[in-house]
């Protein structure tokens, strides 16, 4: 029976990783003044016939803070990638050049930092309601071996550890938030 309590702590710590993972990689698309190659992350073209991420069609690099650049391995593409960019409505007015095409990544306005804010908020409380309903899960599935006749004591304690567990990632949502908002706001 001892199994099937690691197991489920080991389920729920797994899967709240998870979602703290996840939160990082949506808050990696979100800008905070630098240019960076996952801003363009989600941006796809129709490469043909198949809706296919330009990071997959073309060499994206950020030479300084400031410009991406979108080398596209088919240059027969290179307006594709420059019109999903501008239909992605990020932001960006991609210059075309011939071979490559050059973005140059605006300087933040204050209120579009505020924008990012509330942007990155909301992605905290995405990661924080994941988190919960985790929780809730795990914590059904303890109900259900206390009615399997695992001893109460231990339920209790996997059901404290659970607690624990949801306490420590909700504390790391927060500590990643605020680093990101800093981030954002610092000009």
């Amino acid at each position: 029976m001892h199994e099937e309590i690691e197991f489920t702590l080991a389920e729920t710590v797994e899967s709240m990783q998870l979602a703290l993972q996840h939160l990082e990689k949506e808050l990696q698309k979100i800008r905070a003044g630098k240019a960076s190659a996952q801003m363009l992350e989600g941006v796809r073209i129709d490469y043909y016939g198949v809706m296919t991420p330009i990071e997959q069609t073309a060499n994206i690099s950020t030479p300084d803070g400031r410009q991406i650049i979108v080398q596209p391995w088919d240059k027969s593409v290179l307006g594709l990638i420059d019109k999903a960019i501008q239909a992605a409505n990020l932001g960006f007015n991609p210059k075309n050049e011939g071979e490559i095409l050059r973005i140059m990544v605006p300087p933040l306005t204050e209120e579009r930092r505020r924008d990012l804010v509330k942007k990155v908020k909301t992605e905290a409380e995405n990661a924080r309601i994941g988190i919960r309903n985790i929780r809730r899960m795990a914590n059904e599935t303890a109900k259900k071996l206390k009615k399997d006749g695992v001893p109460e004591d231990e339920v209790d304690k996997l059901e404290a550890d659970i607690q624990k567990v949801t306490d420590d990632h909700i504390a790391r949502v927060d500590k990643i938030i605020e680093i990101k908002e800093r981030d954002i706001m610092t000009v």
